[in-house]
């Protein structure tokens, strides 16, 4: 199948790059290999483990690490702005707008609005006829929660204080994703090429003595065996344990019957009349 081959030699040439990335560096980090190459991290860490199963090629650590990401309402904030530099942006700063219109000027409005007021950037004063209109207080704004944003998004975590982290992760637009990788370094029999072990002895190897050339993997012998399968009771072994148990539960013993030559003698000592058929051997079921 070519496809399958294909696939194989993707295979090879991933396990190939990766052995030669840890005799390089010494040791590989499979999340940051698989962002460096642009290659799923699920693959590299299957075509680590495929390499691992090997023999001792590599030594194989599972590790974890914890970093601030940027939400999808975070990655839009760092595009377009803060939900309340939104809003601010959407007063007339002449005329004012009515809160009525602002407030359904963006799907975040109201927590643009309440954000813009909490920091003084907005006032609300009634008009005329009652209604509420929103006016800027100030000519000019920062939108130091973009600013952030885009620090997170940038790797520049060291340069956002505590404080903010905790504030950006309330409203939703940060939080802290724990991503576990493999680490990697070289085995006892590391080696950039990879020569795969035999997992039996053949009669073929045998004969031609070509056994002496390979590789084997070895047992594991701590391995669980596959379960044989079980036969299943006789119906009539089912309804006599039923029957068993019935009476057990009623207060009776059981005799020791292995102690006792089972004859026609019981048959002929049942409290029943001479001619009934339940003396008869043919009809009775010893237990």
């Amino acid at each position: 199948d070519v496809r399958a081959h294909c696939g194989m030699d993707k295979d090879l040439d991933l396990d190939r790059r990766i052995l030669t990335e840890v005799d390089t560096a010494g040791h590989v980090n499979s999340y940051e290999i698989a962002e460096k190459w642009g290659i799923d991290h699920q693959v590299v860490v299957g075509a680590i483990k495929s390499i691992h199963s090997i023999g001792d090629v590599i030594e194989v650590e599972q590790q974890q690490t914890e970093r601030w990401e940027a939400t999808d309402e975070g990655i839009e904030v760092a595009q377009l702005g803060s939900h309340e530099a939104i809003v601010f942006d959407r007063v007339d700063p002449d005329r004012g707008t009515l809160q009525a219109d602002l407030m359904k000027s963006s799907p975040n409005a109201k927590v643009g609005f309440n954000k813009a007021m909490s920091v003084g950037w907005i006032r609300v004063e009634k008009s005329g006829d009652g209604k509420a209109i929103v006016r800027r207080k100030v000519n000019s704004i920062v939108d130091t929660v973009q600013k952030l944003v885009n620090k997170i998004k940038s790797g520049q975590v060291g340069d956002v204080t505590d404080a903010e982290l905790k504030d950006l992760k309330k409203r939703k637009l940060v939080s802290l994703v724990t991503t576990k990788f493999l680490y990697v370094t070289k085995g006892y029999n590391f080696s950039t090429s990879l020569e795969k072990l035999e997992t039996d002895l053949t009669p073929e190897m045998l004969t031609s003595g070509s056994w002496k050339e390979k590789k084997f993997k070895g047992y594991n012998f701590d391995a669980r065996g596959v379960m044989p399968a079980c036969g299943h009771l006789h119906p009539l072994l089912k309804v006599r344990t039923e029957y068993r148990q019935i009476f057990l539960e009623l207060g009776f013993t059981e005799m020791p019957t292995n102690n006792f030559v089972e004859s026609s003698f019981w048959n002929s000592t049942r409290s029943s009349s001479r001619s009934s058929i339940r003396r008869e051997m043919r009809t009775t079921l010893f237990s």
